[in-house]
């Protein structure tokens, strides 16, 4: 199954894997754009701007660095800013961020057919509650990098979540769609799929088939 990775790449499932673990923004959940907005209003409620060159160093990095980015480039207390940001998030994690295309009907076609889970870094229980306001279920499990203090791209997440399904990582496929969640299931032994980003190499950052979309996934009947 691995190989050099091209956009344009289909995949069948479940194939020769016995599980599959979901990255949750960006895979599932159409959130990248809320994040954005969060960032550049606390950034301007510090006189500061968040743009694209902003939004390029920062993409998949953990919570954390981005506040670090932040704090530092606004003169401003890390404390203050991940407040800010982490109550601005809650608000629209609770109201249910969209899901990116594909995501819904993929989850939906393997229930039953593969045990699945999350793997984010997000908070654990807002990323619970970010996926049960947005319609999607059937998770063994969601394990959270920021609650095990070992964010992506560390592989423990990765590794974590094929121990709660019972799974052999080697048999297992991610879907990611950022260069350190790719390094992080890489780095944990499981097949790695992502979908392609607009100005961003993950073929370069190791992703075994790269899509255009989830809808480029089959399910076997």
């Amino acid at each position: 199954m691995t190989h050099s990775a091209n956009v344009g790449d289909r995949l069948v499932l479940p194939g020769r894997f016995r599980a599959a673990v979901f990255d949750m923004d960006g895979i599932l959940l159409d959130s990248e754009p809320l994040w954005v907005i969060v960032f550049s209003e606390v950034a301007a409620r510090h006189g500061g701007s968040y743009g694209e060159s902003d939004r390029a160093g920062t993409l998949g990095q953990p919570l954390s660095g981005t506040v670090r980015y932040l704090a530092g480039k606004l003169g401003t207390s890390p404390t203050v800013i991940a407040a800010e940001i982490g109550d601005a998030m809650f608000e629209q994690y609770l109201d249910g961020p969209p899901l990116v295309a594909g995501a819904g009907e993929l989850v939906a076609a393997l229930a039953g057919r593969l045990p699945m889970a999350v793997a984010t870094n997000t908070i654990g229980d807002v990323a619970t509650r970010a996926l049960a306001a947005s319609g999607l279920g059937g998770f063994g499990a969601v394990v959270s990098g920021a609650d095990l203090g070992s964010p992506k791209p560390h592989p423990a997440v990765y590794l974590e979540a094929c121990r709660r399904l019972g799974v052999d990582p080697a048999e297992t496929v991610a879907f990611e769609d950022s260069a350190v969640g790719i390094q992080s299931a890489s780095n944990a032994g499981l097949t790695v799929v992502a979908v392609a980003q607009e100005g961003v190499d993950l073929a370069g950052a190791g992703a075994h088939i790269l899509l255009g979309s989830l809808r480029d996934v089959a399910v076997e009947s």
